[in-house]
């Protein structure tokens, strides 16, 4: 990370480094000393350990605990392993974003922004993919190169909002750890700020050209991710839940500011290998921090369920999330809950995407006698498994295997 303010103020509250071996929190147990010093990153799984046992919490939404080495956490953290939270490892993105990794056979890498404007009337979302995980081509491929189905996805939602999904080919990826370039679009890492640049086409119903730019400013980076499996075959790594988005896009009504979110996946197998069904939100709080659920049910019956507070200088503490409450299905009937207080019913309060599998939303909430809108999503992975649904997905994400930059 360069020297910015967001070295200086970014503390590491979580300091949950394996107990053995004298590698430091970015080696993963000696994988990052294993590279080249100029290769990239090869994404590997990593599998959880037990951090200890944390106490009783007093409240809902009080830290769940000291743990030894000054972490909190949940008791069980959602499964049988311990503490759900970890140092950031093995990907370069310990202190910053990392973009440079060698994404295996089968895996896939996204990066994801949203935002929602401070009235409220518009919001926006973007992820770049390495191994697009909902492209039917990717499907179709047999998974064998990621990297030959990558893609930057945009959506806005609102007056004149637009859906954007093209599956390119390898000659479109470009990576260095600083940024994701595919084909005509890009994320950048400035070393304080995150900026995606826009030129794309949009589907249909209404294909028009997207074009423009979104700045994401993290109030400060976490130095933490979640296993979302034991074996670490997938994990989530919240960058700055809470942030400050700009966007400047090249429509009547689309430059604006407001509240905005940054993280990443990374996996090893499909999503729909290992999960049936998950849920995930993230509200900003009053203090400019952020709330964040995690909730997924695994094929082999087991579940997930982490509930995370994020201060606005970056440090993280596991809560015993509130609970569940559900939301009215979508317009395609897919199931969907959050969290919430008890006897609160949260709400709808902008559609945002709708599939088949998926949905989006902006959703009105409570925490604490606190009520909050941010962004929540349902995903149906056991719909997703189908390979009906395939075709449907291949009308909205058309396959441009071919690209030349210019000079």
């Amino acid at each position: 990370m360069s020297d910015t303010g967001l070295r200086d103020t970014r503390p590491i509250r979580l300091d949950l480094r394996p107990r053995s071996g004298a590698g430091g929190a970015d080696d993963a147990g000696g994988l990052r000393g294993a590279l080249p010093r100029l290769g990239r990153f090869p994404l590997r799984a990593e599998p959880t350990w037990a951090d200890g046992r944390a106490e009783k919490a007093d409240s809902p939404l009080a830290p769940a605990g000291p743990l030894p080495g000054g972490g909190r956490g949940a008791p069980g953290g959602g499964d049988s392993h311990g503490h759900p939270l970890r140092t950031a490892r093995g990907r370069g993105d310990l202190e910053r974003p990392c973009f440079d990794l060698d994404v295996p056979a089968d895996g896939y890498a996204w990066w994801y922004v949203d935002g929602i404007s401070d009235d409220g009337s518009r919001a926006v979302s973007v992820i770049g993919f390495i191994g697009s995980v909902f492209s039917p081509w990717y499907r179709w491929s047999g998974r064998r190169e990621p990297a030959n189905h990558c893609c930057i996805n945009v959506a806005t939602y609102g007056p004149g909002g637009r859906f954007t999904m093209t599956d390119r080919g390898r000659s479109a990826l470009r990576l260095s750890p600083d940024t994701l370039q595919v084909g005509p679009s890009s994320m950048h890492w400035t070393g304080s700020e995150l900026v995606i640049s826009i030129d794309e086409i949009s589907g249909p119903p209404m294909i028009s050209r997207v074009r423009g730019t979104i700045r994401v400013i993290p109030d400060a980076l976490t130095g933490v991710e979640l296993p979302l499996t034991p074996d670490g075959a997938h994990v989530w790594r919240p960058f700055a839940p809470s942030s400050t988005i700009v966007v400047d896009l090249e429509s009547a009504g689309w430059s604006w500011s407001g509240h905005g979110y940054f993280d990443a996946n990374f996996g090893t197998r499909a999503l729909e290998a290992d999960f049936d069904y998950w849920t995930w939100g993230r509200y900003p709080l009053r203090d400019h921090g952020a709330l964040c659920f995690y909730d997924a049910t695994r094929r082999d019956g087991s579940a997930l369920g982490v509930g995370l507070r994020f201060d606005r200088a970056g440090g993280a503490e596991v809560l015993v999330p509130p609970p569940k409450a559900p939301l009215r299905r979508s317009l395609w009937g897919v199931r969907r809950e959050t969290r919430a207080d008890a006897g609160y019913r949260p709400r709808q309060v902008r559609a945002m995407l709708d599939a088949p599998f998926y949905t989006r939303s902006a959703v009105r909430t409570r925490f604490a006698g606190e009520e909050t809108v941010g962004v929540h999503e349902a995903l149906d992975l056991t719909r997703f498994r189908s390979p009906l649904l395939m075709p449907m997905l291949a009308v909205r994400v058309p396959r441009r295997p071919g690209w030349r930059f210019p000079g």
